[in-house]
């Protein structure tokens, strides 16, 4: 049975893809977009009904679009909504769900599998983010705890925890964000690796800036990217500075030795009772099933081209790479989307040269 070959296959249908999806189409190129999920909306529809738009950190428009609202709309519904009219508007060529297991290298055509399925492609747009693999560290005896422990991606809304005890693990921006939903309805703890880097001006482009060159240093040396909240700083908007009046970010504590059933245990011996740990601990990209191309350096990142600037997989110029490094955010991953696009079209130029000669 003959296969049809894609010129391009994007894998993931959120911000990212989407944007990859609508250049790659304004240039002509032959593509189809294969989303895990059910329905449109990327990580958006899996966020906590307690989050609105006025919550969020920004959602960047789309191309040729506008971003929904700052409102009080449930996030979890206002995104999706706008992902689905704009997949339609553009009709962009999206399959779901598809969930894709691996990508291989079949005599220099790129196999994507997924179950039963498979598709050949020339080049392959990674746009998975990272809302799959949430980070747990391992702490000693965490697994005997026998109150609740969640990641931020189970985070149910604050009302869950109304009543409860609550140690929230983390120094990054969704820790901050559920203290300060959680301080004033409950009785919350705070601990986290590193001080906190705070920041009380105006969020400017040059420290927009310098956020993003880190994460581009990294990338350019093929390390593992990582947040950027030591560059960014930490924020409180008005809708925090009820827990801040209440003490909930002042008495920060440096991590827990171990893990009790009913409690933690300090670094100094005393004892902590709560009846939750909320584990605002990050997320790793979801590129696992990349591995059996060999993109990752030896650092343990992959590395890409423009000294990490721009989206091309340095070890495979066949693969670009959206929504990783420096394109991690929804301004990021629209520029990404583009500049992909381009990588796709070179790495489709360098192919039939090859051919013709």
């Amino acid at each position: 049975m003959h296969m049809q070959i894609m010129e391009s296959i994007v894998i993931g249908a959120g911000q990212a893809g989407l944007s990859t999806s609508f250049h790659l189409k304004r240039l002509g190129i032959d593509h189809l977009v294969l989303d895990a999920n059910a329905a449109p909306g990327g990580a958006w529809q899996h966020r906590w009904d307690a989050l609105t738009m006025n919550d969020v950190h920004g959602v960047a428009e789309l191309p040729g679009s506008t971003a929904p609202a700052r409102d009080a709309q449930r996030a979890n519904a206002a995104v999706p909504a706008s992902f689905a009219d704009y997949e339609r508007v553009h009709d962009l060529p999206v399959i779901r769900p598809v969930h894709v297991d691996s990508v291989t290298d079949d005599g220099g055509m790129l196999v994507i599998h997924a179950g039963e399925r498979e598709w050949r492609t020339r080049t392959v747009v990674n746009a998975t983010g990272t809302w799959t693999q949430p980070f747990l560290p391992h702490y000693p005896g965490m697994e005997t705890f026998v109150g609740e422990q969640l990641h931020t991606v189970d985070y149910p809304g604050p009302e869950h925890f109304r009543g409860k005890r609550v140690l929230v693990v983390g120094g990054g921006a969704s820790a901050v964000q559920f203290l300060g939903a959680l301080a004033p309805i409950t009785e919350t703890l705070w601990a986290t690796r590193r001080e906190p880097v705070w920041r009380d001006d105006d969020f400017t482009p040059e420290a927009g800036a310098a956020a993003v060159a880190l994460v581009e240093q990294r990338v350019a040396q093929g390390l593992p990217p990582q947040s950027v909240v030591g560059v960014t700083g930490l924020m409180l908007r008005p809708q925090e500075h009820a827990a801040e009046r209440l003490g909930a970010y002042a008495d920060r504590r440096t991590m827990f030795e171990r893990i009790e059933p009913d409690g933690v245990r300090w670094a100094d011996g005393s004892f902590e009772r709560v009846d939750a740990i909320l584990w605002a601990t990050g997320f790793r990209p979801a590129i696992a099933h990349l591995a059996p191309l060999h993109l990752r350096s030896e650092a343990g990142g992959i590395q890409l081209d423009r000294n990490g600037r721009g989206t091309t997989a340095v070890r495979d110029p066949r693969v670009q790479l959206v929504g990783y490094g420096p394109s991690a955010s929804t301004i990021g991953a629209n520029r990404a989307g583009r500049t992909a696009a381009k990588g796709v079209q070179r790495a489709l130029s360098r192919t039939a040269s090859r051919v013709i000669v």
